[in-house]
């Protein structure tokens, strides 16, 4: 190449880079590189480390170390000082080389700070280079640790630096902890296991080749990441077919997940809902302003079925309900036993071919093939029975049991005896923990001297045996799953009361009211109400309480007269949301004040709460120390699932 070409180069360049400058002046963002100087917390890094030649991602460049020469260069390094500048001479040669024989060999000095980096030496070859749309840079690195903290970005970083060991790649950048596990599991591989050289080239060939389909979706534009919309996008697709799918199709497969992947890359867009659907403020007016169905398909999707499982009993009364209600203006059909993928894509199949409208899929381990078939049917609904679910083309539901959790507690302390009262938890998942403190709180109410003896279902042991050798006598055990009164009166459920012998003696139990949610639903769908939310998306998680009626307690026949009244009572006003068990003072195990009794939690605080309060003798058990069983849920919906190693996919 002639110097005249490299001039003409570096005018093409410039041109380019006084563009960019005005488009970020007039978008208010910064039109030249980062600082390191300047981003750097002014204590609290942990240390320097030498990490040597690194073949650079090209994007991955975005500042510089000190704010010594950043006004000659735009944000991407495109050259802003004038033709005759000694800067443009410079660049011009550098150009000449690069497209030379001799071509640029030596490699950029730099520094690496949270996934990014910041150079110190090469400016001018970092522009020559990435105008000319070099991917990778080399150069040699020197990475700066932030100082460990429970900030998210922070713990995502560190887990960046276990997946650079092994993978020995930058070119993925998560932002939340967790997602480092998730792609490994969806990429088959254990966490430390290495990677060869040939995985390392085609991961980041697909991952270029998902990247151009990312931008094409304007991502660019939005504050999503390409790796996280890749996470999305292998909810729903195997990792092999990035490398079968033509440009076409992966765009196209991309632009259907698109509303998934802005609710799940926007965190603050989850919507816990907390309140019922909306009711029409006017049947007239809203049936003149849309389109509203006269009949309604309705399919329930299950992953077992009725006989061996009283959670399925429960959604299959709440069909039998919406039946008698609705009569003849809906259709229902119900689909068991879809207890793994295949079997659960080919019942959710089935179930749109016999013209569904509406499917609810009603376990958690069914939200991955609903997933899939809702980005498939655009045009039917589906909701899955979790919780905290970032999808948009799903919705999911469950209920605030902590509200019926705590007039149970309230329940138990009157009751008891003696001050010590046995829990026996479920799982450690979302909601869970707000329930345990609801009941301490309500048997606090009751009985300020209140213990509460914690034990988990799902660990190993013999929690009812084990209080009963320890001389308490009144026990919470799982939460009625049906409104079938026999499984309060068998003691398998419900909170009882434990006689000297071994006898039981219900007392009462929260109990899930599924028909409630299926009414709210269905009525709002054939009233024209529901939305859809397809212009706007949002992951929208429905999460009712005892005023929508989803959620109810059973009350045992020899509760005694003074605390049924009290119960009856409380039962009243949580109904009509006058009581709140967490609006007042809240103190937890470790002395921490969660409440000064000034304010209410929100439903986003409620459902990740994850400490229990001063009253519980126990902890969250680890996931380690949970049976082989009940991993599945926790990975699902545990309150501490980010931190779970992810199982890998079998790649065939």
């Amino acid at each position: 190449m002639s110097l005249q070409d490299a001039r003409d180069e570096y005018s093409q360049a410039l041109r380019q880079g006084q563009k960019e400058y005005r488009e970020l002046s007039a978008a208010g963002k910064s039109p030249h590189p980062l600082v390191l100087d300047e981003i750097l917390p002014e204590a609290g890094t942990e240390a320097v480390q030498d990490v040597g030649l690194v073949e650079i991602p090209a994007e991955r460049i975005i500042g510089t170390k000190s704010a010594g020469r950043i006004t000659a260069f735009t944000a991407s390094f495109l050259p802003l000082l004038g033709p005759e500048s000694e800067f443009s001479l410079k660049w011009i040669n550098l150009c000449a080389a690069h497209l030379g024989d001799i071509g640029i060999r030596d490699p950029i000095v730099c520094y690496e700070y949270l996934g990014n980096f910041y150079v110190q030496e090469g400016n001018k070859r970092v522009s020559v280079l990435r105008y000319f749309g070099a991917p990778r840079i080399p150069g040699t690195v020197k990475r700066i640790l932030p100082a460990p903290s429970d900030e998210p970005r922070t713990r995502a970083y560190y887990e960046f630096l276990e997946f650079y060991k092994t993978s020995r790649l930058y070119t993925v950048q998560f932002r939340r902890p967790g997602d480092y596990a998730k792609l490994l599991a969806y990429l088959g591989k254990e966490p430390g296991e290495g990677w060869t050289d040939s995985e390392q080239r085609t991961f980041s060939a697909y991952f270029q080749y998902f990247r151009d389909a990312f931008q094409s979706c304007n991502g660019k534009l939005r504050d999503i990441l390409p790796e996280e919309a890749l996470l999305t996008w292998l909810e729903v697709h195997p990792y092999r077919d990035l490398g079968q799918m033509s440009s076409g199709d992966l765009k196209k497969s991309l632009s259907a997940l698109w509303p998934d992947v802005l609710a799940g890359t926007q965190q603050s867009e989850v919507k816990v809902d907390a309140e019922p659907v909306a009711e029409p403020k006017s049947k007239l007016l809203n049936r003149i302003m849309s389109s509203t169905p006269d009949h309604l398909n309705v399919a329930f999707v299950h992953q077992l079925d009725p006989k061996s499982s009283g959670w399925v009993q429960g959604h299959e009364e709440g069909r039998k309900y919406v039946e008698e209600v609705f009569g003849d203006k809906i259709t229902v059909r119900s689909y068991y036993d879809a207890n793994h993928a295949q079997e659960a894509e080919a019942a959710l199949e089935q179930a749109v071919a016999d013209g569904a409208d509406v499917v609810f899929t009603t376990a958690p381990k069914l939200i991955r093939a609903t997933l899939k078939l809702a980005v498939k049917y655009p045009k039917v609904h589906f909701l899955n029975c979790s919780v905290d679910q970032p999808y948009s083309s799903v919705r999911t539901y469950y209920g605030r049991i902590f509200e019926a959790k705590f007039i149970t507690g309230a329940i138990a302390g009157a009751v008891a005896q003696k001050d010590r009262i046995g829990y026996i938890g479920s799982n450690p998942i979302f909601g869970v923990p707000a329930s345990i403190n609801a009941f301490a709180l309500g048997a606090q109410m009751t009985n300020p001297r209140a213990q509460i003896e914690l034990r988990w279902s799902c660990c190993k042991g013999t929690p009812q045996a084990d209080f009963f050798g320890d001389g308490i006598r009144v026990v919470s055990n799982r939460d009625v799953p049906t409104q079938d009164k026999m499984y309060l009166e068998f003691c398998n459920y419900g909170t009882y009361l434990m006689d000297d012998r071994g006898g039981l003696i219900p007392l009462a139990s929260p109990v899930w009211v599924w028909g409630k949610f299926y009414e709210i639903v269905i009525k709002s769908m054939l009233a024209g109400t529901w939305k859809d939310g397809k212009a706007n998306p949002k992951a929208v998680n429905y999460w009712l309480g005892m005023d929508s009626g989803v959620i109810d307690i059973k009350l045992g026949d020899r509760l005694p007269a003074g605390v049924r009244m009290l119960t009856e009572i409380l039962i009243k006003d949580m109904r009509t949301r006058s009581l709140d068990p967490f609006f007042r003072k809240v103190v937890a195990q470790d002395g921490t004040l969660k409440n000064d009794g000034s304010r209410h939690f929100t439903p986003d605080e409620l459902l990740h709460m994850d400490w229990l309060v001063e009253n519980v003798v126990g902890s969250i058990p680890t996931f380690d120390e949970i049976m082989l069983e009940s991993q599945s849920i926790v990975r699902k919906l545990g309150i501490y699932r980010d931190k779970i190693p992810a199982l890998k996919e079998t790649q065939t």
